[in-house]
């Protein structure tokens, strides 16, 4: 499950989900493989990061995906075997400034 890691404290992360709920985590509990939550239904994953790029598949709203990068307005992602790019404004789990790495 994604969570946010919104402050740090020794072996300790204060994590927080998103619905905001929240508490401080033991670092070894946590992985490091990056995931995002969809926030849109049925959003288009493309092959490359435009919008007149082709769709290689749809991803419906909740679906938690594995992030691979991000620029400023789109995210790599890899979900069921698929990988292509979204935009970033529908995804949940990366902080403004973030580059998703």
């Amino acid at each position: 499950m994604p969570l946010l890691i919104t402050a740090e404290h020794g072996h300790w992360r204060r994590v927080e989900d998103r619905d905001g709920a929240g508490g401080w985590v033991h670092y070894t509990l946590l992985s490091g493989n990056r995931t995002v939550i969809v926030e849109k239904d049925m959003l288009d994953l493309r092959a490359k990061p435009n919008e007149t790029a082709p769709v290689v598949a749809n991803l419906e709203l909740g679906v938690i995906a594995n992030l691979v990068k991000c620029n400023e307005t789109w995210c790599r992602l890899s979900a069921d075997g698929y990988k292509g790019w979204v935009s970033r404004e529908d995804l949940w789990g990366i902080a403004n400034g973030e580059n998703g790495n």
